[in-house]
């Protein structure tokens, strides 16, 4: 428990739309034959060109390759006025490669160092904006070729990330040869001299934005100097002069908006401010602590002019400057963009403010403090980022959405979020926004609007919300989408949305199981982050029987397979792995077990996972090849793999491990050692003392699966000696007598039983005649020790008036009622093999009243009607003969009540197999 093409500002937007309905409407009156083919090819070339427009990049090159006309129509300059190469790796070649069609780029968004370094093989003269994020390695030396090659430069943004490796020698070079700069926003500097800002006062005469942002050092004094700037952001920004910024300020004749947020201001320079800043009217200075811990400070008296910070209504406060556009607080911002009485000044104040209030705001929720800020959040902060993502402004829309993605975010490891944060956002209407913009054709939009419905549908409330809202169909489709990182984000909305089983068949309608298997063939290597949500929506949709048939069916086993043979990334590796697991899951309700089984390298991958340094990963994969043990062929596909070593490898490495990942690796362990080859295996290789050690933990599901292996392992003579040597006895004992697992005390009283029903005693007497003698006193103590907890195990389940009535009576009631009290619900998943069965036929006949009831109760629980496996071991004991054995335990006079009225309530278990049979 992290974007596209805007050519035409908003108030056009509505036009181009306005146009294409038109056309629609008129194709539909026209009276032409709609079920015949149309001719696209006579469509006017402004009107293939306002398509065009309704498209994005990768789109468009599609489209313009249907014929020679729209290939030229492709090319058209008005759809090459901006550029986002955001999602696209864009080197010197592939720049190159754009250069035909860059003559008139105005505006251009980048991400990263390889695509800022090939800026300039564009060959874009005319270009006008630069925007570009993940700068933290751009060096001056690129920031200065990209200035000296567009002196027209209007504007350059770089950041949220800190460009630590641009000085004040860069800004000077964009001083020099961008002349025409009116904006300049840079993130992260270390140094900004005052040489530099001198540089920018002298050669940019039209410069009004100026955002040096979350800065080491800002020469405080020579920002007196830009006298053009209106505009000054400094949030976030270290070490600045307060007893010289002020005044140094406040002789900026044309300054109207101040944001210096997340700083270290207080009231006195508050108010030295706005006492000598005649021009201007905003102060932003969100979550300054210092002004924020002053209890005297008096927002109200700031001499007419606005302060927003965490203490003050910023919908009222912003109402007060545009009072004559509406009387809702609320819906300022859009009252503002519908208004039809705009002037130029409040105009540029209010996208200032847009600008500022979503960069700032997303800072915060990054920080995430969870002291002090939740009532504002509720207040103001989700319905603040619900109407900046109504803005014209794209990469304020862009960071709305992230906030709204961030600020509910408790725990990104734990993957948990704020439950009233979520539901604000919801009750505020956010839920049809984020919808809204996800269907935006700008990626980028798509991707933060994929982004924030996938953290608010952590919460089960919004995940409801935004399936009842057609959110499914609308991540299912984006999921599909060319741009990574809008499929990565909807990839990771169908993970979140899957963790809710009444989604999962509304993923599979929508097509989302495709989508997302589909997402692995397309980017198999250098996208871990989509690979893993991939991968994590298909381990949670796997859960289900019927989707994870449908995993299958649309080639999922290969591509899980795939991820865990070939990725080198833990958080892919390891959903896949559990995706793997839950498809391994469903037994004899389809056939995926098999199938994953019999997948090229897929037992083998999963072998090499245990071994992983991940613990996560080592567990998930454990957890697969237990699941995959339950098919025979599987089973010992598995042995063949080296799993037996590595399995005992890693339950010998997991004594202080969680006890998900103890609980697998003794349940994989468990299913190998179905097979005596294994079992004789787990024991040669030193499994059975790491398996005592996790039967001593304070976990039950632990238990239950120690247990097991030991119940199995026990089976074999030798392995039942090493169990004793190794000190094995008190920790079945433990188990018998205190888990909170009945199957964990079942289990362990059978493992009990198989160690001490007589087989043992020929392996464990070889050797020197002192040497037996000192085993034989071992073991009768350790003997009579185990069937003392047999005993009192049994007892257990023992109800004296009951046992009474059914020996006495003949009457199906009085069995019936005996059988409901021995009952273990979950033994009747236990399947046994033949000669699992035949040895507790022969326990009968053991001398030890105690193995003769323990025998009984045991063949009571496997053929109970109704249990998973009660027919396989009705036949297995019809095969052994073991009727007769059984009635002569019934009948005997010196067999225990108990044995007797098991034996009873078996003979008649097999009578009622018997009649479905013949039925």
């Amino acid at each position: 428990m992290n974007r596209r093409v805007r050519r035409k500002v908003a108030s056009k937007g509505k036009e181009k739309v306005d146009s294409l309905r038109k056309l629609e409407v008129e194709y539909h009156e026209s009276g032409l034959d709609q079920s015949r083919d149309a001719d696209w090819t006579s469509l006017p070339d402004d009107t293939v060109i306002q398509l065009f427009h309704c498209l994005n990049y990768r789109d468009r090159a599609s489209l313009s390759s249907a014929c020679k006309a729209w290939r030229a129509l492709g090319r058209s300059p008005c759809l090459w006025s901006s550029l986002d190469l955001r999602a696209h790796k864009c080197d010197a070649a592939i720049a190159a490669s754009l250069a035909t069609r860059c003559a008139h780029v105005k505006k251009l968004r980048f991400r990263g160092v390889d695509s800022a370094d090939a800026i300039i093989n564009l060959q874009a003269r005319g270009l006008q904006e630069v925007s570009g994020d993940y700068c933290r390695k751009i060096t001056d030396s690129t920031l200065c070729v990209i200035a000296a090659r567009h002196e027209l430069l209007e504007s350059l943004q770089l950041g949220p990330d800190f460009c630590e490796r641009i000085s004040s020698d860069a800004i000077k070079q964009i001083a020099f040869c961008c002349p025409r700069l009116k904006k300049l926003r840079l993130s992260g500097l270390r140094d900004v001299e005052a040489d530099a800002i001198n540089a920018l006062a002298a050669n940019c005469q039209n410069l009004t934005d100026i955002g040096f942002l979350d800065c080491l050092v800002v020469d405080s004094a020579a920002l007196g100097n830009v006298k053009s700037v209106r505009f000054l952001s400094l949030a976030g920004t270290s070490n600045i002069k307060w007893n010289v910024a002020p005044h140094a300020w406040s002789t900026l004749p044309n300054l109207v908006g101040l944001d210096v947020s997340r700083t270290d201001i207080g009231p006195m320079s508050v108010s030295s401010l706005f006492s000598g800043a005649k021009s201007l009217k905003v102060l932003c200075a969100l979550h300054c602590s210092v002004l924020e811990e002053d209890a005297n400070f008096a927002a109200s008296n700031t001499k007419g002019k606005l302060l927003l910070a965490l203490f003050t209504d910023i919908f009222t406060g912003l109402k007060s400057l545009f009072s004559d556009i509406t009387n809702n607080e609320k819906t300022i911002f859009s009252a503002w963009r519908e208004s039809k009485h705009k002037n130029r000044s409040s105009d540029e104040l209010m996208i200032w403010l847009e600008w500022t209030l979503s960069h700032t705001l997303l800072r915060i929720a990054e920080t995430n403090p969870q002291q002090g800020l939740d009532s504002f959040w509720l207040k103001q902060g989700a319905a603040l980022f619900l109407s900046l993502m109504q803005s014209s402004q794209e990469d304020v829309q862009e960071r709305a959405a992230t906030g709204l993605a961030t600020f509910v975010v408790i725990d990104d490891e734990l993957a948990t979020v704020d439950g009233g944060r979520a539901k604000a956002v919801m009750q505020d209407g956010g839920i049809r926004q984020l919808l809204d913009l996800a269907k935006s054709s700008r990626e980028g939009l798509q991707a933060e609007a994929a982004k924030a419905l996938a953290n608010l549908s952590v919460n089960s409330s919004v995940a409801k919300a935004v399936a009842e809202e057609g959110g499914i169909t609308l991540l299912a489709g984006l999921a599909r989408s060319m741009n990574r990182l809008v499929a990565e984000e909807a990839a990771g909305g169908l993970w979140n949305l899957s963790v809710g089983e009444e989604h999962k068949g509304s993923i599979a309608e929508a097509g989302g199981v495709k989508a997302l298997v589909d997402l692995i063939f397309r980017w198999p290597t250098g996208g871990d982050g989509v690979l893993e949500r991939a991968a994590g929506a298909l381990a949670n949709l796997a859960a289900d029987d019927e989707c994870s048939m449908e995993v299958a069916q649309v080639g999922g086993v290969h591509a899980l397979v795939m991820l865990a043979r070939n990725c080198k990334f833990e958080g892919v590796q390891e959903q896949a792995a559990r995706a793997l697991a839950n498809l391994a899951a469903h037994g004899d309700n389809n056939s995926n077990n098999t199938a994953v089984g019999q997948e090229a390298g897929a037992l083998e991958a999963l072998v090499q996972l245990t071994k992983s340094t991940h613990e996560g990963v080592r567990q998930e994969a454990a957890g697969a090849l237990w699941n995959l043990s339950f098919d025979d062929k599987n089973r010992e596909a598995i042995a063949a793999a080296g799993g037996v070593e590595a399995l005992v490898a890693l339950a010998q490495s997991c004594a202080n491990a969680s006890p998900g990942l103890q609980e697998r690796a003794a349940g994989a362990l468990w299913g190998l050692s179905v097979s005596e080859v294994n079992s004789i295996a787990i024991g040669r290789e030193g499994g059975v003392a790491p398996l005592i050690a996790l039967a001593r933990s304070e976990t039950e599901d632990v238990h239950e699966t120690a247990a097991g292996a030991l119940w199995n392992l026990a089976f074999n003579p030798g392995n039942a000696l090493r169990i004793v040597e190794e000190g094995g006895v008190p920790a079945l004992v433990y188990l018998c007598a205190s888990s909170a697992s009945k199957m964990a005390r079942f289990m362990a009283a059978l493992a009990l039983a198989y160690m001490f029903d007589g087989r043992m005693d020929e392996v464990a007497l070889i050797g020197t005649s002192s040497e037996s003698g000192g085993k034989a006193a071992t073991l009768d103590a350790a003997r009579r020790m185990a069937l003392k907890h047999i005993d009192v195990f049994i007892l257990m389940f023992s109800n004296p008036q009951a046992y009474t009535a059914a020996s006495a009576s003949c009457a199906p009631a009085a069995l019936v009622q005996v059988t409901e009290a021995a009952r273990i619900q979950e033994a009747g998943h236990l399947r046994c093999s033949g000669a699992e069965i035949g040895r507790f036929v022969i326990m009968l006949r053991n001398p030890s009243s105690i193995l003769k009831a323990c025998a009984a109760f045991a063949l009571l629980q496997f053929t109970i009607p109704g249990s998973r496996h009660a027919m396989h071991h009705s036949r297995l004991l019809q095969n052994a003969g073991a009727a007769r054995i059984l009635r002569a335990t019934a009948a005997a006079a010196s067999a225990p009540l108990e044995a007797k009225i098991f034996a009873r309530i078996v003979l008649r278990n097999l009578e009622h197999h018997h009649k479905e049979v013949l039925i």
